[in-house]
């Protein structure tokens, strides 16, 4: 081969290199959540910082990652990521370290690690969101008192009717102990043991011939919508959706709401590792992650976003102050301990 193709191939495989180092590929959980995403955090990086980015969806979990790391073929660089997948990949090494320097600053000067709520920043995650699994009634059906705690779900008989709750004993086992008495801060040194976990069961044994299942986030609201049950379980932002898009006559018990931290994560390997720290520093800033919070009524994990919320917004937050009182954060190391058995168990009760 001549020395000038030589030169212009090596050329061309510079440029190439330099296109790939100029992409990025984010990963997130599809649907309205990552569409809302979009216009938020997404088209206003690429327009300020140059970098093309493309997106792509998953279901969670750290399957996907583990394989394209441990087959030198990363090909994912930013996810949207849940905190027990976060924790569970970064002990693998499948993530980048991110520093709390990486983060910018509040606008009052706050460093990142003291502008966070406490969990929702580690060595492999910059927190993104908190959503929670509550409970929610239609007003159509309690024209008197409404209800307003955890054990007014397992009251069938002041508050009558069918009861919607998701098919998996994760929160149904931790809203029974609350229910049966057990505070927010006893409830996984209680699960934890077998005379726990019979409390628990024992106490959803209550309400079992009542309960309606349900398995996609889309099907609570719509049980409770069409009357098939007077009050359900839900992801909050599902919820909020439905009254603000919808018009629906839900409400809210946030007592016992179940709180889910989530957050960005960077694949070990990628090649375009100062483009993939750029985009979460970027969309970690305070006034951003209010931008997404304003779509979805998923919670900022920044102390100094609340105040960039829309005020007609934040009374729907999971982290609003109000809200927060007797929330439960779901215990992601309890679960990685624990599910195998208490899925089992959960089979079992059904199965009864």
């Amino acid at each position: 081969m001549k020395k000038a193709q030589i030169f212009g191939l090596a050329v061309l495989a510079g440029s190439a290199m330099a296109a790939n180092a100029n992409e990025l590929t984010f990963v997130s959980w599809g649907g309205s959540y990552q569409a809302a995403q979009e216009p938020t955090i997404i088209k206003p990086f690429a327009s300020k910082s140059g970098v093309k980015v493309k997106s792509d969806s998953y279901n969670g979990g750290v399957a996907q990652v583990r394989s394209q790391v441990q087959t030198n073929n990363v090909t994912w660089d930013v996810i949207d990521m849940q905190l027990s997948d976060a924790m569970r990949a970064c002990d693998e090494g499948l993530l980048e370290k991110i520093a709390p320097t990486d983060i910018a600053a509040a606008k009052d000067g706050r460093s990142a690690k003291d502008d966070y709520i406490p969990g929702a920043l580690n060595e492999c995650m910059a927190g993104n969101n908190m959503w929670a699994d509550v409970i929610v009634y239609n007003k159509d059906k309690f024209k008197g008192a409404a209800p307003a705690k955890v054990a007014d779900f397992f009251d069938l008989k002041k508050f009558p009717g069918k009861r919607g709750l998701h098919k998996s004993p994760e929160g149904a086992l931790e809203w029974a102990l609350m229910a049966d008495g057990v505070a927010p801060a006893q409830v996984y040194q209680t699960l934890a043991t077998p005379a726990g976990v019979e409390r628990a069961f024992k106490k959803l044994d209550t309400i079992k011939s009542s309960i309606v299942w349900w398995e996609t986030g889309a099907q609570a609201p719509q049980l409770l919508a069409d009357g098939e049950v007077s009050m359900t379980s839900a992801y909050n932002g599902r919820i909020f959706a439905a009254i603000s898009a919808d018009k629906k006559p839900f409400g809210y018990v946030w007592d016992g709401q179940l709180r889910h931290i989530e957050g960005f994560v960077i694949v070990k390997g990628t090649k375009n590792l100062k483009a993939a720290k750029e985009l979460v520093r970027h969309a970690t800033q305070p006034e951003v992650l209010a931008s997404i919070a304003n779509v979805t009524s998923y919670g900022p994990l920044r102390q100094s976003s609340l105040a960039h919320v829309e005020p007609a917004v934040v009374k729907f937050l999971p982290t609003a102050p109000d809200n927060a009182k007797g929330a439960l954060d779901s215990d992601s190391a309890f679960w990685a301990d624990h599910a195998d058995d208490l899925n089992q168990k959960f089979a079992v009760w059904l199965a009864r």
